[in-house]
C-alpha cells in the first residue's frame, strides 16, 4: 500500500470515528435525558420522552448531524452550516431542551472549518452557524413560554459560544502549527545555508590544493622538458619530484574528501589534520624543490603553541600556498620571500614578497579566484588581508591574524636567511 492511499485511509478512518463519537455522545444524552424525563415527568413538553414521536425525530436529526460530519474534511465549512441548520429544525420538531444535543455536532464542525481554513476564509460559514445556532435555541426557549427578549438575548449567547468557543481553540492550535512550520522552514534554510558554506569551501579547498600542486608540476614539467636530453640525471630528479608532487596532491584530496565521509564508512586508511602553520616550512621545502627561489624567515618559535586558532592557521596555511602557487605561475624565476612574525601577543603577521619576474609567464592561465580565496579566508577568520604591487615591480601579500591569547612576547627566534634549496 503507497503512503498516499495509507494516509487517506487513515483520514476516512478517523473520520468516521468522529462521526460515530458524535452519534454516540448526542444520543446518550437524547437516551439519557428522555428516559429521566419520561420517568419523573411524563407529561413534561420541555423535553421529549424516550420513544415518543418528538424523540423519535430528534434522533434523526441527530443521525443526519452526524452523517455531516463524515464530510467535513473536504468540505468543512459547508458541513459547519448544514449542521449548523439541524439546530433549529430540532426546535421546530419539538424537542424542547434536547435542542442544545445538537451543539456536540456545531462545536465540531467550528473547530475543524477553522483548523482548516483560518478564521478569514471561514468567516462567512461561522456567521451563518451563529445565525442558525441561536435561532433554534431562541425558538426552543420561547416555546417554553419565556419572554422574547430573554429567549433571544439567551439564544445568541447560546450560539457564540458553542460557536465561537471552537473557532477560538482552533485558531490557537492552528497558530501553533503554522509558528512550528515557521520555524522548520528556517532551520531547513539555515541548513541549505551551511551546505552552501561547506560546498563554497569545499570548491576552495580543493582549488588551493590543485592550483598549487599542478602549478609545481607545471614549472618542473618545463624544467624537464629543457634537461631531458641535455642532463638526464636531472631530468630524472625533476621526474621524481612530479610523482613527489603528485603523490601530494592526491593525498591532500583524499584527506579533504575523507572529512566528508560518514563515520566508519571508508576509514581504514588514517585521515590527514587540517593543516598549521608549522606546515609552512614544508610549503617552502617543495617550492624550492620545484624550483622556486624562495626564503622563509621565522620570528619567533613555529610550533603548536602558536596562540591562533585552526580555522585561523589552516587560513594562514592556504595563503601561503596560493601566493607561492602565484608567483611561480605569474613571475617564474623570481625570489621569494616567506615571512613568519610571531613576536607581537596580539597579532601574528605572515608575509610573501616576490619580485619581478625573470622569464615569461606560464602560458597556463589562472581562474582568477586565488585572491578572493584568501579575502574569503580572511574575512572568515578576522584577519586582515593586504595586497598589492611593491616599487621594484613584484608582488606583496600581507596577512595579519589575531591570536586568541595575549602571552608575553618570546625573545627566542629562528631566522633562516638562507634560500631554502
Amino acid at each position: 500500500m503507497t503512503e498516499p492511499i495509507r494516509e487517506d485511509l487513515v483520514n476516512r478512518i478517523a473520520d468516521l470515528a468522529v462521526a460515530l463519537g458524535c452519534l454516540v455522545g448526542s444520543t446518550a444524552l437524547l437516551v439519557g435525558v428522555g428516559h429521566a424525563a419520561a420517568v419523573a415527568a411524563p407529561d413534561d413538553l420541555a423535553t421529549p420522552g424516550f420513544g415518543q414521536a418528538v424523540w423519535w425525530w430528534s434522533l434523526a436529526v441527530l443521525v443526519v448531524q452526524a452523517g455531516l460530519l463524515v464530510a467535513l474534511r473536504p468540505a468543512p465549512r459547508v458541513v459547519l452550516v448544514a449542521v449548523a441548520a439541524a439546530v433549529p429544525v430540532l426546535a421546530l420538531v419539538g424537542a424542547g431542551d434536547a435542542t442544545s444535543f445538537g451543539a456536540l455536532a456545531v462545536l465540531i464542525a467550528s473547530s475543524g472549518a477553522t483548523l482548516r481554513h483560518g478564521l478569514a476564509a471561514s468567516g462567512a460559514s461561522l456567521g451563518a452557524a451563529v445565525v442558525l445556532v441561536g435561532l433554534g435555541s431562541a425558538l426552543s426557549t420561547l416555546s417554553q413560554g419565556v419572554a422574547p427578549g430573554v429567549a433571544w438575548g439567551t439564544g445568541l449567547l447560546q450560539a457564540v459560544v458553542v460557536v465561537g468557543l471552537p473557532a477560538a481553540v482552533a485558531l490557537f492550535v492552528r497558530a501553533r502549527r503554522e509558528a512550528r512550520t515557521a520555524l522548520e522552514r528556517e532551520h531547513e534554510a539555515l541548513v541549505q545555508v551551511a551546505l552552501s558554506r561547506e560546498r563554497m569551501a569545499m570548491a576552495r579547498e580543493l582549488h588551493d590544493i590543485a592550483a598549487h600542486h599542478l602549478t609545481g608540476i607545471a614549472v618542473m614539467t618545463g624544467v624537464l622538458e629543457r634537461q631531458i636530453d641535455v642532463a638526464p640525471d636531472d631530468a630524472k630528479a625533476a621526474v621524481r619530484q612530479v610523482r613527489t608532487q603528485s603523490t601530494a596532491m592526491l593525498r591532500e584530496m583524499r584527506g579533504l574528501v575523507g572529512l566528508l565521509r560518514a563515520p566508519g564508512a571508508g576509514t581504514e586508511a588514517p585521515v590527514r589534520g587540517v593543516e598549521t602553520l608549522a606546515g609552512v616550512p614544508a610549503l617552502v621545502d617543495t617550492a624550492a624543490a620545484a624550483g622556486t627561489p624562495v626564503r622563509l624567515t621565522v620570528h619567533g618559535t613555529l610550533d603548536e603553541t602558536v596562540p591562533v586558532g585552526p580555522l585561523a592557521q589552516l587560513a594562514a596555511y592556504r595563503t601561503v600556498q596560493e601566493c607561492l602557487s602565484n608567483a611561480a605561475r605569474h613571475a617564474p624565476g623570481a625570489p621569494c620571500e616567506v615571512t613568519v612574525d610571531l613576536r607581537e601577543p596580539a597579532h601574528v603577521v605572515l608575509s610573501v614578497r616576490n619580485g619581478p619576474a625573470r622569464r615569461p609567464p606560464s602560458a597556463q592561465g589562472s581562474g582568477g579566484f586565488g585572491l578572493v580565496g584568501m579575502r574569503e579566508r580572511a574575512d572568515l577568520t578576522d584577519a586582515n588581508l593586504a595586497y598589492g604591487p611593491t616599487d621594484d615591480g613584484g608582488w606583496l601579500v600581507t596577512l595579519t591574524i589575531p591570536t586568541e591569547t595575549a602571552p608575553a612576547p618570546r625573545d627566542q627566534h629562528h631566522d633562516n636567511e638562507e634560500p631554502t634549496q
